[in-house]
């Protein structure tokens, strides 16, 4: 993987990107910063800010800062994976490297929606105000005579103007940036216009600052109404990251596009705003209250009175922006389709290239047509109402994934901006794109119920086709044998070669307790400059190399399936494999989990990463002792037990803790030392493990041994006192969790250490979380300890 070009530089079936499925940059700074502002534009400035105004009078332009701020935080959190991981795709490229699947499937099927949505609405915007500017006599003509008295004339207009933005699409990324460009430029002009006559009527009016006297004259509750209002028109950067396999030096140009057009953009909207209000002076009313009267048509109404055909301006200048926002969302719409389509998440022919234009023009002849559709056909003003939603979403996912790439790649890639203060930043951006999408579910319910809709319809098609493709494509089945009746309870062990049996009793073990069954897999990887099919050729020697497990696992009578993958990676065929067998456990090697961040962090089931060498340690009675009958209590209470110590702390990891204690445990040969923890030298009630502390009359009747264990401040100490606590018991072998009293067992260097100590073999159990979310939780507790 190349640094500079993030991880997805490589196509879905190895082969470079460079070769098939690429872009070219032909796009400059200039062009995606006009791409941004005419997507946050839009035609929101005209349209939203007379009804904002009149819910929150002059408090409008605070409304429209304080968005801006909230819109910060995820902005940054685009910035920095846009310049690290600059490819078509934006937000769904990196929810595919950051979270596990089916989120990318889910997050670009929702984002393309959205798009699309946009893109109908700028639409049908744009023919609205051409049907309004042509005048009421020619518009009444023109409404008695719909095309072949199926199409009306604005619908008309609209679906002409998408099939215009589709041809310049199709024709070059270049002429489509020229062409934003010029419509931007003359949006802006417009815009200009109107401050500038707005200032000019204020420097000749004393008395227009009395219309700011009472600043915010509905109070709070009308500010939070506007912002809920307006706060989806500062997300433009959405579309300005789509433009990542197209602009030149993406590292330093895509960071700069998204600050310089938030923040032209937020000082447009507040001095329309600030103008509006203050160059005005109508009889008997308010002028915040004479514009909010005037809903959607209120800037227009106040630019009347202090412009020259004002009027006929906003209603160009809203024409002008409609067009730029239908261009930068038939662009950005296009662009996710392909990405999708160049990882099977929908038909890989969405990701052909045309060969002489170098553009999608499959994905944007598409994207357009549905987007026609939409606007001629399907109640838009019921159905936009979802984007917001569906954005929110997307923004939430984003962060998480910002989070969650840091921790997989490291200093692997190469930023052209990170985000200060991470992972306060990104972690502040879930919590405010959660609270608006709760607010819109509060005011506008129909906007989550269609959200909703849309996402189960996607899931449906993700599990009845995309995933089987995705699979296919990057860690296909070459082989699969094993018992036709599958079990419940199911465990995953990757076959090694180099110590094939180790994992093996672990996971025997485990299938014995739950009446599970153990799946082992073995992957062929091959370079990635090689298909998949080389790797067929191997298949019967992989198969081959299970016959010793199998003979193992007969003489136990435990199901078994055995897998034969090839892929370009061994982890991508592992977290195929969790999800297409439904995979509950993943017993594997410590050492190689920890290593391998991807895995570690994408993966959906619970795990038992087995830390030990030269492990000779018998899990099961009958194996230890054959001659004796250890289905007799009394058999079993003769012989000399095996000491068992589990760290508890009462922490994430806790209940998958106990469970691998009682499958071990109920072999009948360890005795059990419970090391309970309590954090900072507190007392317990702090703490889970207060509950077990509680119980100890009760764990002495079960045998159980439990020792409580004040944990100091400071890893280097509370290792100490672990491993102390732990060496009373002489224990042949030692359960713990992923985290022990807040410190990763996988990356403390003290905790890492610590395992090598113990000096016998040690099981890490890790339960199943979020990614993201437990170090989000872990962050949040130490900024409110």
């Amino acid at each position: 993987m190349s640094a500079s070009t993030g991880p997805e530089s490589r196509g879905p079936s190895g082969e470079h990107q460079h070769h098939q499925h690429q872009l070219v940059r032909t796009l400059s700074l200039m062009d995606i910063v006009m791409v941004g502002i005419a997507g946050m534009i839009g035609g929101a400035i005209f349209v939203l800010t007379g009804p904002a105004i009149g819910l929150a009078g002059s408090a409008v332009i605070l409304a429209f800062i304080i968005n801006a701020i909230i819109t910060l935080f995820t902005a940054m959190a685009y910035a920095e994976l846009g310049s690290a991981m600059p490819e078509a795709g934006g937000g769904y490229l990196w929810i595919r490297e950051g979270l596990p699947r089916p989120n990318a499937f889910i997050s670009g099927w929702m984002a393309w929606f959205a798009h699309i949505i946009a893109g109908s609405l700028y639409a049908v915007g744009f023919g609205a105000f051409l049907y309004q500017l042509l005048g009421p006599n020619v518009a009444g003509i023109l409404s008695d005579q719909p095309l072949f008295g199926v199409i009306p004339f604005d619908k008309l207009i609209a679906m002409a103007s998408i099939a215009a933005f589709t041809y310049i699409n199709i024709k070059g990324t270049s002429e489509t940036g020229k062409t934003g460009t010029i419509v931007t430029i003359v949006q802006l002009g417009t815009i200009l216009c109107l401050i500038v006559a707005g200032f000019w009527m204020m420097h000749n009016n004393p008395n227009s600052t009395a219309n700011f006297a009472d600043f915010m004259p509905t109070g709070i509750t009308g500010l939070v109404a506007a912002m809920g209002l307006t706060f989806i028109a500062f997300e433009g950067y959405e579309i300005i990251v789509q433009t990542g396999e197209e602009v030149k030096n993406p590292k330093r140009n895509i960071p700069r596009a998204i600050f310089i057009s938030l923040a032209i953009v937020v000082t447009l909207y507040c001095l329309v705003a600030f103008v509006s209000i203050g160059a005005i002076s109508p009889e008997g009313i308010t002028a915040w209250r004479f514009i909010g009267e005037g809903g959607e048509l209120g800037i227009m109404k106040a630019a009347e009175i202090f412009l020259p055909y004002g009027a006929l301006i906003v209603l160009g200048g809203g024409m002008v922006s409609t067009l730029a926002a239908l261009n930068a969302t038939t662009f950005s719409s296009a662009r996710v389709a392909f990405a999708m389509g160049r990882h099977y998440n929908l038909p890989h022919k969405l990701s052909s290239i045309h060969p002489v234009n170098r553009t999608p023009h499959i994905a944007i002849i598409i994207s357009g047509i549905i987007m026609a559709f939409m606007a001629y056909a399907l109640p838009l003003a019921d159905i936009a109402v979802a984007a917001g939603v569906i954005f929110l979403l997307l923004f939430t996912q984003v962060n998480i994934a910002a989070i969650t790439i840091r921790r997989i790649y490291g200093n692997r890639l190469s930023y052209g901006f990170k985000t200060p203060f991470f992972p306060v930043i990104p972690i502040a951006g879930i919590f405010l794109k959660l609270g608006l999408a709760l607010y819109l579910l509060v005011t506008q319910p129909l906007s989550w119920g269609i959200t909703i809709l849309w996402i189960l319809v996607g899931f449906v098609l993700y599990r009845m086709y995309t995933f089987k493709q995705e699979i296919q494509h990057y860690a296909p089945i070459v082989t699969s044998e094993g018992d036709l009746n599958r079990q419940d309870f199911r465990i995953l062990i990757p076959y090694t070669p180099e110590d094939p049996d180790r994992l093996l009793k672990y996971a025997i073990r485990v299938a014995k307790e739950t009446g599970g069954e153990v799946n082992i897999l073995r992957v062929i990887t091959v370079p990635h400059q090689t298909p998949l099919s080389a790797g067929v050729a191997f298949a019967d020697t992989a198969k081959r190399s299970f016959e010793p497990l199998e003979k193992i696992l007969d003489s136990e009578n435990i199901p078994t399936h055995y897998l034969v993958r090839v892929s370009h990676e061994s982890t991508e065929a592992i977290l195929a494999t969790i999800e297409e067998q439904s995979i509950d456990l993943l017993v594997t090697d410590f050492e190689t989990l920890r290593h391998d961040r991807k895995l570690s962090t994408l993966m959906t089931c619970k795990v038992l990463a087995i830390k030990a060498e030269n492990d000779t340690l018998e899990l099961d009675s009958k194996q230890k002792h054959f001659g004796m009958d250890m289905r007799r209590p009394e058999a079993i209470a003769d012989v000399e037990k095996r000491s068992m110590v589990t760290i508890y702390d009462g922490g994430n990891h806790s209940d998958v803790l106990l469970k691998a204690t009682s499958w071990l445990e109920h072999s009948g040969i360890f005795k059990v030392g419970l090391i309970s923890l309590v954090r900072g030298g507190g007392s317990s009630h702090n703490h889970k493990s207060s509950s077990v502390a509680m119980q100890q009359d009760y764990l002495s009747m079960l045998g159980v041994s439990l020792k409580e264990v004040k944990l100091p401040e400071g890893s280097p100490a509370a290792a100490d006192s672990v491993l102390a606590a732990v060496s009373v018991f002489q224990p042949d072998i030692v359960i713990l969790g992923a985290t022990v009293g807040g410190y990763s067992v996988f990356q403390n260097p003290d905790f890492l250490a610590l395992l090598d100590q113990f000096n016998c073999p040690v099981i890490i159990a890790r339960d199943f979380t979020i990614p993201g979310v437990h170090r989000a939780k872990s962050a949040i507790m130490r900024i409110f300890k």
